[in-house]
């Protein structure tokens, strides 16, 4: 199973997916906060519909998640004083990305931390024929790790791996073999999050 697999080393430029990613990391800020003694005012500028809005503990626990209902802007306020001290994050989820807003709570006063802001770009992944193109954008050079399983039923098989580091803008092409025979799943570790994605 190990040559189902053929792995090219050269990358396709997917011109309009990136520029698109490179829009949103250029663009000035995509949210406002508004703080005062008692309600955070949270302002997002260009969320979609289905957008994923979060609050997290520092251990990722979720304690509070909404789904954007409407395309535009989404303002809202926030009690966050409330919230025993410690460290959080606001984390948008969108399609290409996830934007992550740290904050701390300490004796009931909120602070934002602008120089922690950052935004994590999702692999994005195409399928045409048995060619798997994939794109990520990793502006500091951050890693991914990409698995590639195959199941036939019985077993998920790891037919391929490779950790991809110091690029700025990750592209690879994949070819899989026996999509017809059963279904391939692919992982991406980057950022200390994970990613998959099913084929069928």
């Amino acid at each position: 199973m190990k040559n189902v697999i053929k792995h090219s080393k050269k990358g396709i430029l997917m011109v309009t997916m990136l520029a698109t990613l490179l829009s949103f990391a250029n663009d000035a800020s995509l949210f406002n906060v508004k703080n005062d003694a008692k309600r955070t005012s949270l302002t997002l500028y260009n969320v979609k519909q289905g957008n994923l809005l979060s609050v997290k503990d520092i251990n990722g626990v979720i304690l509070f998640k909404e789904l954007i209902q409407e395309s535009g802007t989404y303002n809202k306020g926030f009690d966050l004083t409330a919230l025993p001290n410690g460290a959080y994050i606001f984390e948008l989820e969108k399609d290409l990305e996830i934007n992550t807003i740290p904050f701390t709570v300490k004796a009931n006063v909120v602070l934002f931390e602008k120089e922690k802001e950052k935004t994590i770009f999702k692999p994005m992944v195409v399928v045409k024929n048995n060619l798997v193109y994939l794109t990520k954008l990793a502006l500091n050079g951050e890693p991914l790790k990409v698995e590639i399983y195959f199941n036939n039923s019985a077993e998920n098989e790891l037919v391929f791996k490779e950790k991809i580091e110091n690029v700025k803008s990750i592209e690879r092409i994949y070819k899989l073999e026996g999509l017809d025979l059963g279904k391939y799943k692919i992982v991406f570790h980057s950022n200390g999050r994970k990613f998959t994605k099913l084929l069928n």
